[in-house]
């Protein structure tokens, strides 16, 4: 049985944003090796899904309704899976492995599921 966590005092707190970020900084490290042609594309909109993950989740935090909450949760899962495809497009584009990157994303996705359930049934 695992220990009881405090409550999060801001969205920094959450685990969920704390591995999105993760994810944000190797997306950056990643993609730092495109082609220089992708700059405007590939890579500015990889880069942008990434951060929009982190991002609605820590904007979702301060909603004040569960449904507001939750929905920027969605916002995020939305931006997740537009990654996911990004990461398949440049594995495919030989720009590199990113493996740990894709598991890392799972890890992010699962734990923005878990999160998101949470807050729609809060006595579970």
């Amino acid at each position: 049985m695992s220990a009881a966590r405090a409550p999060a005092k801001t969205f920094r707190d959450l685990v969920v944003w704390q591995k999105a970020h993760e994810f944000v900084l190797g997306i950056y490290q990643y993609s730092a090796n495109f082609p220089r042609s992708e700059a405007y594309s590939h890579t500015s909109q990889l880069r942008r899904a990434a951060i929009s993950i982190a991002a609605n989740i820590a904007e979702g935090f301060r909603r004040r309704g569960d449904a507001d909450k939750v929905r920027m949760l969605n916002i995020a899962q939305g931006s997740l899976e537009e990654c996911r495809y990004y990461l398949i497009l440049a594995t495919d584009l030989n720009y590199g492995e990113c493996q740990n990157l894709a598991r890392l994303l799972e890890e992010v996705s699962r734990i923005l599921d878990a999160y998101a359930k949470a807050i729609l049934t809060p006595d579970s």
